[in-house]
């Protein structure tokens, strides 16, 4: 699926605005990660409710500190051959969200893409790649843009590889 056909269709450009605004950067972080690991668990990996907005997974990383696994919810950037774009805007708030530093210090990871958990490897985009990545980002949701402007660091792209078993 190439990422233009999972850009929902209705609707999209009120809810880019509202996504875009300071409210929900200060709101979205605590509600929208309990409702959709919640509603994940109920439907055994079915359904993530913030899906409507965006495709996404559940991504489960290795803690960098603790080295115990975490669970996180994330937007996501399907592309069409069959790797996903990860993008660490954490909302817009100032810090990296902790998922990248976990990714950083250890890129093996699984994550759960409808209802099925894949084996992947993390790897940061930097320099052209990257450039690409961001723009094809800002196509998919042009949020993504108003969230790099309310802050001084650079939002981390990754690509996500699949890991053959």
């Amino acid at each position: 699926m190439k990422a233009d056909e999972a850009r929902p269709g209705h609707g999209v450009r009120l809810i880019q605005k509202v996504s875009s605004g300071r409210a929900f950067a200060k709101v979205a972080p605590h509600v929208v990660p309990a409702l959709d690991r919640a509603v994940h668990r109920l439907t055994r990996g079915k359904v993530l409710l913030s899906a409507r907005m965006l495709p996404g997974v559940i991504l489960t990383t290795t803690g960098a500190k603790s080295g115990l696994p975490r669970r996180t919810p994330l937007a996501c950037m399907p592309e069409g051959d069959g790797t996903w774009l990860l993008i660490g805007s954490n909302f817009g708030r100032p810090g990296h969200p902790a998922w990248t530093a976990n990714l950083l210090a250890h890129p093996d990871a699984e994550i759960s893409w409808k209802g099925r958990d894949i084996a992947v490897r993390a790897r940061l985009l930097e320099g052209e790649e990257r450039e690409e990545a961001w723009a094809a980002a800002l196509r998919f949701w042009p949020p993504y843009a108003a969230y790099q402007a309310r802050v001084e660091r650079r939002i981390r792209l990754f690509r996500l590889t699949r890991v053959n078993a």
